[in-house]
């Protein structure tokens, strides 16, 4: 047994292979994320912050309507403590919602707006949030909670407000199948208390003798399946969200910082989701501190960005490598130019070599992959940005990152350079806990500050990390967290399904698909199709299986539990 101080890793080889010009430590983080925001507003007021549809948001106007919605949330009721809920896709609205609310102190909870009102109900009965601010698509789906749930105030956010002036278009996004909030606001009165976007901002700015949040208070619960298969809220302070775009910053040597007085301003688009982890540490946090302009998208579409390309050329793209393939097969057509983008990172699913040859082919930049979790704010690893980066490896740790690579059965025993075991993880970017599940919190955060990942990684003698498996079953599907017990139990409440077992399939272009074997009940016929119609009445659609396959019988160990591992193998058996 060893120390952490004696392991082999304690000597960080990996340093050798950063960019030049990238430190290895970060200093300690000394502004919350609205100081930092505010900082931008001062330092680069007359710069495009936000980009929609063509229409542009400037960093003085950003700060203004922050300041306004603030106003309007504390005389909501909401304080220090207080939890708003954000349930919006990528809009201007977004962005001001969520420094709103941490100026006063306020604990931010991201949703996806296309979740299920079953989905969305357990993560409100779990963090209590009396104030939600919500696409107005998915209004009724918050709205008609029971009332043990303990919401009051529903904001709802007509995102086609921020479009250009007569250019309210479709936005082709998948609409939840429910009335608008306009028309609910005007029927029948409820027992919770709903008012418009426009309503909220109609206040005078904040008063500046409202006490800010300090380093160490909540900034964020970010829900994730975490290192087992149970949705849980992450912790994250503003010290691990500061401390995390800081440490993005340092890693990208040659940034452009804001614009204007002659300066040149880096774009950055917002392809990702913003109640991701990804999305919002690159789009929400990292890009507003350097006053980049941030260009949004309510989702990808390939349409989209390349018109978007047309006026507003990115020069650094966060992304996911199917969104790299789709690009990149667009560039070589000659659809899109790509040129401009300076800085391409991956991440949330692994990336395949070819994608990242595909990608550098077609628009002679680099195309590099990183690696995080919701518990590290999300990013922990990254290759250099540089001649050393390493395709097929997820990099090297960030600054002031330590990682081990350990025995699993027994964390404190170290395995060597080159043997595979499981990736403990330690930094500034380390989550704080799962609210209110000490045990959970117990399980994944080791004495000392170290984060149990639950990946098996290998760590080459120079310090390269490469996911070889995982200890927990999650399947990551497009960038998301999958729970397969979850999947399972939807399936298992259909009336011909006696028994469901849930795995990850590979796909060719990266990233996994989730997939079911599934036993059916004396006289049943498989029907796909109704299977998968009624998951989706219970799951987001990424979570329905793409793949679904009755099986006489599932293999179990015995005490009963189902043997993915050999269900996976079975199901790739056949494929």
């Amino acid at each position: 047994m060893t120390t952490p101080e004696q392991s082999p890793y304690a000597d960080r080889p990996w340093l050798a292979a950063y960019a030049e010009g990238v430190p290895h430590e970060i200093d300690e983080p000394h502004e919350t994320l609205p100081e930092m925001i505010a900082a931008s507003v001062k330092r680069y007021d007359k710069a495009t912050a936000l980009e929609f549809f063509g229409a542009t948001t400037s960093y003085r106007e950003l700060g203004e309507q922050i300041e306004r919605a603030a106003e309007g949330l504390r005389r909501l009721g909401v304080g220090h403590g207080d939890r708003v809920a954000i349930v919006l896709p990528n809009c201007p609205q977004h962005v001001v919602a969520f420094y709103a609310a941490l100026r006063l102190g306020a604990i931010v909870i991201e949703h996806n707006p296309l979740y299920t009102a079953r989905e969305l109900r357990h993560q409100f009965e779990d963090h209590g949030a009396q104030v939600a601010i919500v696409w107005d698509k998915a209004f009724d789906t918050v709205a008609e909670f029971p009332s043990d749930v303990a919401l009051e105030h529903i904001v709802s956010v007509d995102i086609t407000t921020a479009l250009p002036l007569g250019k309210r278009m479709a936005l082709r996004l998948p609409i939840p199948k429910a009335r608008t909030a306009r028309a609910q606001l005007t029927s029948t009165p409820r027992a919770r208390h709903p008012l418009t976007w426009e309503k909220l901002l109609d206040h005078r700015r904040l008063s500046r003798r409202v006490a800010a949040p300090t380093l160490d208070d909540i900034a964020l619960l970010q829900y994730t399946s975490g290192t087992t298969g149970s949705p849980k809220g992450a912790i994250l302070t503003h010290a691990n969200l500061r401390a995390n775009a800081m440490q993005g910053r340092a890693w990208v040597p040659g940034l452009r910082e804001g614009g204007g007085r002659g300066g040149a301003q880096e774009t950055f688009y917002g392809v990702l989701p913003l109640f991701h982890a990804y999305g919002m540490t690159l789009c929400l946090t990292f890009a507003m501190s350097i006053g980049a302009k941030l260009v949004l998208f309510p989702k990808f579409d390939l349409g989209l960005v390349t018109d978007a390309a047309r006026t507003s050329p990115p020069t650094f793209l966060p992304a996911v490598p199917p969104i790299y393939d789709q690009l990149a097969r667009a560039a070589s057509q000659g659809d899109i130019d790509l040129s401009t983008v300076r800085f391409a990172i991956s991440g949330a699913m692994s990336l395949p070599v070819a994608t990242v040859t595909r990608w550098e082919e077609a628009t002679g930049g680099l195309l590099v992959e990183g690696y995080g979790m919701t518990e590290t704010s999300p990013v922990a690893l990254g290759n250099p940005i540089g001649p050393s980066r390493r395709p097929g490896t997820v990099g090297v740790p960030f600054p002031s990152t330590e990682i081990r690579v350990v025995d699993p059965d027994d964390p404190a025993v170290d395995r060597p350079f080159g043997e595979a075991g499981e990736l403990l993880i330690r930094g500034p970017q380390v989550f704080q806990g799962y609210w209110g599940r000490p045990g959970d919190t117990a399980a994944a955060l080791l004495d000392g500050g170290w984060l149990r990942t639950g990946d098996i990684a290998s760590v080459s003698a120079d310090g390269f990390v490469t996911i070889v498996d995982r200890l927990k079953e999650l399947i990551i599907t497009g960038g998301f967290n999958v729970s397969p017990s979850e999947v399972e139990d939807a399936l298992a409440s259909h009336p011909d399904v006696e028994a469901a077992a849930v795995v990850a399939l590979p796909r060719a272009s990266g990233g996994e698909d989730v997939a079911a074997a599934v036993v059916l009940k004396t006289g049943a016929a498989l029907d796909v199709e109704a299977l998968r119609d009624h998951c989706r009445t219970r799951l987001a659609a990424y979570k329905v299986p793409r793949r679904i396959v009755a099986v006489d019988d599932l293999p179990r160990s015995l005490i009963g539990k189902v043997l993915r591992k050999q269900v996976r193998e079975r199901l790739l058996a056949d494929l």
